[in-house]
């Protein structure tokens, strides 16, 4: 895809990170733009700075786990703008601990952000891109936490595990049906998007009755600094992403250097030996088992 002005975008998670600064190069291509998030003050200041700008834009209070709320989402976009072409599947939560202690809510909230959001953004956008038979594209952002599975997270492993599987398959069948449509996987590190506050847009109905356990108060420390102190801005992510559009490429990472650890991973799978530590070319990161007894 290489023609943006007057185009559609559609972007969750547009309320802060990536999917901020998604929507400012839009409005800068000159695009028009359909903001979806669960956080409607954020929603609303990005929607505002955008039209201050000059852009085309509507904002949508939605929750992407829900499928009526994407539904609706799908709807609105029609009814504004009469189509769709670039789709980015982005609204993303975290959570961390060890995995025996995750409760089915934090199971239910994460998988329903992470991977359902995903799953009802294609099923409800996909279709119109078939059916305009022009240039369209997908973006759907995982994690490099879909490529490795580092230990107190879990949850979040799962979760994007998931997104790149299913991306990847989106490519396929899209291959299959004789569709140009195209489709990348974003596959970022710790990056300051805010997303370990995410804590603060939990539902009502799937926050836990218990307080944190130790490994749950460490794992949110861990993500707390690792995120703040990235070195590669969102923006720098988003300039990244909408070089990989216009290259139709498919794999989009934000930091290269994890792909020694993503190798790791592989050539243990061929060896059929037990899982490597995940941050063996970071040691000064390493999980440290717990001394034997």
């Amino acid at each position: 895809m290489r023609e943006f002005t007057g185009r559609v975008a559609v972007i969750t998670g547009a309320a802060s990170g990536f999917g901020r600064e998604f929507a400012r190069i839009g409005a800068g291509l000159g695009m028009k733009l359909v903001l979806a998030d669960v956080d409607e003050a954020g929603l609303e200041a990005t929607s505002e700075e955008l039209r201050r700008a000059g852009a085309a834009c509507i904002a949508v209070r939605t929750d992407v786990s829900r499928a009526d709320d994407m539904a609706h989402l799908a709807r609105r976009t029609l009814a504004e703008f009469d189509g769709v072409h670039l789709l980015f599947n982005n609204a993303g939560v975290g959570s961390g601990g060890l995995v025996w202690e995750s409760s089915r809510e934090d199971w239910e909230w994460v998988l329903g952000v992470n991977l359902w959001g995903v799953i009802h953004g294609i099923r409800e956008f996909v279709p119109t891109m078939l059916a305009q038979d022009g240039e369209a594209h997908v973006v759907n952002t995982a994690s490099v936490a879909g490529l490795l599975s580092a230990p107190g997270m879990g949850v979040y492993n799962v979760s994007k595990h998931a997104v790149v599987t299913l991306t990847e398959t989106l490519f396929h069948d899209l291959r299959v049906a004789g569709s140009q449509i195209g489709t990348s996987l974003l596959c970022p590190a710790f990056v300051p998007t805010g997303i370990h506050e995410s804590e603060r847009n939990r539902p009502d109905a799937l926050r836990n009755a218990e307080p944190p356990t130790a490994s749950q108060r460490i794992a949110q420390a861990s993500t707390a600094k690792a995120v703040t102190s990235g070195r590669v801005t969102a923006a720098q992510v988003a300039e990244l992403t909408f070089e990989a559009i216009r290259e139709k490429r498919f794999y989009v990472l934000s930091h290269p250097k994890i792909l020694n650890s993503v190798g790791l991973r592989l050539e243990d799978i061929l060896a059929l030996r037990n899982p490597s530590d995940p941050f063996t070319y970071k040691p000064e990161v390493a999980a440290r088992p717990a001394p034997e007894r």
